[in-house]
């Protein structure tokens, strides 16, 4: 029992390492998709000049599924369910 236990411990260890990596990309895609998506929505404000080349109704529903996905990312980092069994 002991030998398995000592046989766990590098893994565990390589399994925790694997999750905060996942966690913090999530956390910092999640806010780069979460910011891209309000600059889209809110791109008339900021007077880019691409604003001109697309519709407004294209733009917001891009931007509203950007945003979501972002919300997404952060939730995922933040639930750390990567490893678990299904």
């Amino acid at each position: 029992m002991a030998l398995e236990e000592f046989e766990r411990d590098p893994q565990e260890e390589r399994h925790r390492g694997y999750i905060r990596m996942r966690s913090v990309m999530d956390f910092g895609m999640g806010a780069l998709w979460l910011a891209m998506g309000i600059f889209i929505i809110f791109i008339k404000q900021f007077h880019t000049g691409i604003e001109a080349r697309f519709d407004d109704v294209t733009m917001r529903i891009f931007g509203s599924i950007c945003t979501v996905y972002g919300a997404f990312r952060i939730y995922r980092g933040y639930k750390k369910n990567y490893l678990k069994e299904r």
